[in-house]
């Protein structure tokens, strides 16, 4: 999956910097650089890269701020995020930016590669000419634009698939084991993070609205409710 991948690697450090640009040249991906976090949201805000691998503690800007502004941008190029923050606050904060998953310090190179594949794999997936909907809630799979009652609503892509997952299923339930494969494939994450996931995506359908929609079946998984 890597071969031929466009990927901007957004890191300070220079010895870590070569040592990710080796193994993913190595790999077939085409490797584009920013020592810091300015020219890193730069790259990434004129280019179109398959995904982008961000440090969290950079000069200028730090990885939750690139984030942040890429996707308030419009910009859903997938970002896996190298950091040494493993609470669950620091994982919270970093999907509320916008980031797709996490890679923690010091990392396997086998892990980088599994996260980049399956974060790859499911931006291209989700390119489609399409549009669903349930009830009051209209997704655009051209745009990935996602609507309730008219209002558009600011998703991340991890909050996004979540959304067509359950659309498609019409009410019926999806389970938390198949959002995970959904997701993330077999490379599971050792954290709960679609906990973390489901809460935001009730920020942004629920919240504003009188009705909820997003319903939980304990210890099954979750669906839509009209």
């Amino acid at each position: 999956m890597l071969q031929g991948a466009q990927i901007l690697v957004v890191e300070d450090n220079p010895e870590l910097q070569g040592i990710l640009a080796d193994f993913l040249e190595v790999k077939g991906a085409e490797v584009d650089f920013a020592d810091n976090g300015e020219m890193g949201f730069n790259l990434a805000a004129e280019n179109d890269f398959d995904a982008i691998i961000l440090d969290v503690m950079m000069p200028k800007k730090d990885g939750m701020q690139v984030a942040q502004e890429l996707r308030k941008m419009g910009k859903t190029t997938p970002i896996l995020m190298l950091t040494a923050l493993n609470g669950k606050d620091d994982l919270l904060t970093g999907f509320e930016s916008g980031v797709d998953d996490f890679v923690t310090k010091p990392f396997q190179f086998p892990e980088i590669e599994a996260r980049l594949n399956a974060l790859i794999k499911r931006f291209k997936g989700q390119v489609a000419t399409t549009t669903l909907s349930y009830g009051d809630l209209v997704i655009n799979e051209k745009t990935r634009q996602v609507e309730r009652q008219g209002d558009k609503l600011v998703t991340t892509p991890v909050m996004y698939q979540i959304l067509v997952s359950l659309v498609k299923a019409q009410g019926e339930v999806v389970s938390r084991d198949a959002l995970i494969h959904t997701l993330w494939g077999e490379d599971v994450p050792d954290k709960d993070v679609l906990r973390s996931h489901i809460y935001l995506l009730r920020n942004v359908l629920d919240k504003p609205y009188e009705k909820p929609m997003l319903k939980t079946v304990p210890k099954v998984g979750f669906r839509l409710e009209l």
